[in-house]
């Protein structure tokens, strides 16, 4: 029976270890990106995966922009849309969780997901899409190193840099080139909330980013931006 509980202490220690070990490998991810730009993160690796399982040539549009070369308009935008309480929250809005939740029960499916900026940006990082609890319990350990050790700016600035925009586009450089001919720097207040109005579904949307859905998503997004805080 000692022994027996000797290797069961052992047992549970090695697994603490273990898992303080792989949050460390995160954590150090993070300290390193406060300061160094992020090329590839684990999401696009997927998506370009998926993309050469059809065709092994095919590549990913993307191009690093800096924060004060993307469009403001862009950043109030996807804020309006995306987390209007970014500003404020520690990384998770409870509140906009509970509704998410309530509109989820009344559909009887998944149809909103109430996951910050910061959410997002951990999970582009380093996560899968899937939505098991395991994923989501580490998307919330990470969004809380991220909060804690960058600020804003650089969240908004590594999340408007990473995120997706449609059949291998991310990026709000490659978003802005491939939708509009432009630079992100020269976004207009309406090319940007179309833009936010995509991200949801980016590669569905991209199909026919002038729908009826997105035409007048848009038009809410560009009321709601006047009050979008950016960083």
């Amino acid at each position: 029976m000692n022994i027996l509980r000797k290797w069961l202490k052992r047992t549970i220690l090695a697994l603490l270890l273990l898992a303080l070990l792989w949050q460390g490998w995160y954590l150090g991810w993070v300290v390193w990106w406060k300061y160094a730009d992020p090329g590839m993160t684990h999401f696009m690796q997927l998506r370009l995966d998926e993309m050469q399982l059809k065709n092994p040539k095919a590549q990913l549009k993307h191009q690093w922009q800096p924060y004060q070369r993307i469009s403001v308009h862009l950043k109030r935008a996807v804020i309006a849309a995306e987390d209007d309480k970014f500003i404020d929250h520690e990384g998770f809005d409870w509140e906009g969780m509970q509704k998410a939740l309530e509109k989820n029960r009344r559909k009887g499916r998944v149809v909103a997901g109430g996951s910050t900026i910061s959410q997002q940006l951990a999970k582009n990082l380093f996560l899968s899409a899937s939505k098991t609890p395991w994923r989501k319990a580490q998307e919330a350990v990470i969004t809380l190193m991220l909060e804690t050790l960058w600020d804003k700016r650089r969240i908004l600035e590594v999340y408007l840099n990473s995120v997706e925009w449609g059949e291998g586009i991310f990026g709000a450089e490659a978003a802005a080139r491939h939708y509009y001919n432009a630079s992100a720097a020269q976004l207009s207040a309406e090319q940007a909330a179309r833009l936010a109005v995509m991200l949801p579904a980016p590669r569905r949307f991209q199909k026919n980013p002038y729908s009826a859905f997105v035409n007048e998503r848009t038009q809410i997004i560009l009321g709601r931006m006047q009050d979008a805080e950016a960083p």
